[in-house]
């Protein structure tokens, strides 16, 4: 009989995109266990315009991806509210935060608001109060600055969960 080979931690950032905040987090998971390694957010100014904003957006991420090394990203989709040009503006947002860890061969998976609720509460519509309190078991060492942060938190933390599931179905698609 032949022994499994060991497997490393896989560093995985979670990213809740925005135009105000774009949070981010970095966790390892291996196996079941999760440990926490760094979160924030990247803040453009609000009196930027929009390429402008999208840029710093950009630039942020591409130092915290420098800085914290992941293997695997994963991203929020977007949500489609009333407001059409929000909508189309945060998209954009969204855009830059997948073209980020694609520009450092990074593959990135997408999972919806409520997945990533289900996932980390068990409940498709936790409030962001409950979020905050499972990051509390989930993740001790971690102390999101903003919701945004805790949120990309909990958005590395799906991808953790659903990781292997993600990549079986692209590899049956021929992704």
């Amino acid at each position: 009989m032949t022994a499994l080979p060991i497997r490393g931690p896989v560093r995985i950032i979670g990213i809740d995109p925005g135009l105000r905040r774009t949070g981010w987090g970095v966790i390892e998971a291996e196996g079941n266990r999760l440990i926490y390694v760094a979160c924030g957010s990247v803040e453009p100014p609000d009196d930027l315009p929009l390429a402008s904003r999208l840029l710093a957006i950009h630039e942020g991420l591409a130092s915290v991806l420098s800085d914290h090394k992941p293997m695997e990203a994963a991203v929020e989709q977007t949500f489609v509210n009333k407001d059409g040009v929000a909508t189309l503006k945060l998209g954009q947002a969204r855009g830059v935060a997948m073209l980020a860890p694609a520009m450092f061969g990074i593959s990135v998976a997408e999972y919806a608001p409520n997945q990533v609720k289900k996932t980390v509460v068990g409940a498709g519509h936790a409030d962001k109060q409950q979020i905050a309190m499972m990051l509390k078991i989930l993740l001790p060492k971690a102390e999101p600055p903003s919701a945004d942060a805790a949120d990309a938190l909990a958005i590395a933390i799906t991808h953790a969960h659903h990781r292997q599931s993600t990549a079986l179905r692209l590899k049956v698609a021929g992704l």
